[in-house]
């Protein structure tokens, strides 16, 4: 007989043999503020970036992943970047283990970024930026959206040479338009009024999820605009038809009109 004390035992020991045996990172609290949203996931620059890079087995462009040496049983020394892109690497152990493991990979990831807040910002030009140098990551980015407010700028880079970090130029392009290039993603990531952009030299602008739905509903509007050229045209075709129809009834009409008088006039002339 299963008691009730017996199906929870049971119960316990069937979830224990299902529960990952794959060391993780410790999980972290969420980021109380809307930066990321604002900045990244709402724009669909992150969106963006994945599916410019392409080969999603093998590169991972994500969201606060925590990156440390290796695994770790607590959460010192670990660092969350708010986006960071790897290539050539296990993404399927990255989502494993609920972090990003150096030592596992191989390697470091590629490029970073961080969105200016007021809570991250002193962190971010001070901790961060040793911490990131000597886990070996490529590029190291900054983006304030209000600039100099909580950063030195609005953009700043930085590309790791012989362990040691050093400043990517930043241009001015326009008023409120700035850009740096990044090696790491072949890209140019760009301030503009506020706004982060990625821009490719050969493509033009990542777009956005508002320019996506823009370009859809233009192509639609194409369509529609050529689907009404099409049933116009469809429309004078059958007008044509019909009038076509309606002259051939009329002229069959008038032949069998003359038929029938022609044959009138013989049998009149044959009675006379």
């Amino acid at each position: 007989m299963t008691t009730p004390n017996t199906a929870r035992t049971q119960h316990t020991h069937t979830l224990a043999a299902a529960a990952p045996t794959t060391a993780q990172f410790p999980d972290f609290p969420p980021r109380n503020d809307l930066m990321n949203s604002t900045h990244l996931h709402d724009p669909g620059n992150q969106a963006a970036l994945r599916l410019h890079l392409g080969n999603p087995d093998t590169t991972i462009v994500l969201g606060e992943v925590p990156i440390h040496r290796n695994i770790p049983s607590g959460r010192a020394g670990v660092r969350i970047p708010d986006l960071l892109v790897a290539f050539n690497i296990r993404r399927a152990r990255i989502i494993a283990r609920k972090g990003y493991s150096i030592q596992e990979q191989g390697k470091p990831p590629d490029f970073v970024l961080e969105i200016a807040s007021d809570s991250t910002a002193d962190n971010d030009l001070n901790a961060k930026w040793r911490d990131y140098a000597n886990f070996g990551i490529g590029e190291y980015w900054l983006f304030d959206p209000d600039w100099g407010q909580r950063y030195p700028a609005g953009l700043m880079g930085w590309i790791l040479v012989d362990g040691r970090y050093e400043p990517i130029t930043i241009h001015q392009y326009g008023p409120g338009m700035y850009y740096g290039y990044s090696a790491a993603l072949g890209l140019y990531v760009c301030w503009e009024h506020g706004a982060l952009r990625w821009y490719d030299p050969v493509a033009g602008y990542l777009r956005t999820h508002d320019e996506e739905r823009s370009g859809r509903l233009a192509v639609a509007d194409q369509r529609d605009a050529a689907q009404q050229q099409r049933d116009a045209a469809q429309q004078e075709r059958d007008i044509a038809r019909q009038q076509r129809d309606r002259e051939r009834e009329n002229r069959l009409a008038a032949e069998a009109l003359n038929q029938r008088l022609r044959a009138e006039i013989r049998r009149l002339q044959d009675e006379a």
